[in-house]
């Protein structure tokens, strides 16, 4: 099976069993705050195209004008609902979404901001892009606490950049030479009981 029939399969099947859920979530956020359902936010896919991601909004509608695109610790503008959605990922399902698309897959590289990508060293770039970038992957459930963090860091978005960054790159570019449908089933496995733990 071609890596993306089995994306479309799993997200046609994602759907459908959550979208009681989604639905529900989506009636959530807009009772708790105002502002659209969705967040959309220009990203980096394979072979450097932009894409809209899809996630689901959990901070106030204003956020993007009242501090930086990085969020780390207990952020004051995320709202409540959105506490909850992050912590649990709920926020990634409408991912699926770009799934569908055919922007994004269920595994692979987590898609980043064109600042972001912008520091990436020219032997690993075309490597990490050369793949669809995912909604999970392994260096993601390594660092699922990334904003806890970045949040205890004097400097937040330094430590992204000379730290984190850097370790999100070598474990993309390890994914993107070692892939297999059989890997990619293991790391949404992993995802799942993560989730669940949670």
């Amino acid at each position: 099976m071609s890596k993306r029939l089995f994306d479309l399969l799993g997200a046609v099947l994602a759907l459908a069993l959550l979208w009681p859920l989604l639905a529900a979530v989506a009636l959530w956020i807009k009772l708790d705050s105002p502002g659209p359902v969705l967040f959309r936010q220009q990203r980096v896919g394979r072979h450097g195209r932009l894409f809209s991601i899809h996630k689901f909004r959990t901070m106030v509608a204003d956020a993007p004008q009242r501090g930086p695109q990085l969020t780390v610790g207990h952020d004051a503008r995320i709202t409540r609902a959105g506490t909850f959605l992050r912590r649990n990922k709920i926020d990634e399902l409408p991912q699926l979404l770009d799934v569908l698309a055919g922007h994004m897959s269920l595994v692979g590289p987590r898609p980043e901001l064109p600042a972001y990508v912008a520091h990436y060293p020219a032997e690993l770039r075309a490597k990490v892009l050369a793949v669809r970038p995912g909604i999970t992957d392994p260096v993601s459930l390594e660092l699922a606490d990334e904003n806890e963090l970045l949040g205890r860091a004097t400097d937040p978005e330094r430590e992204y950049i000379e730290v984190l960054l850097p370790r999100k790159l070598r474990a993309a570019a390890a994914y993107a030479e070692r892939a297999t449908l059989w890997t990619d089933l293991q790391v949404i496995g992993r995802t799942l009981r993560l989730l669940a733990r949670r």
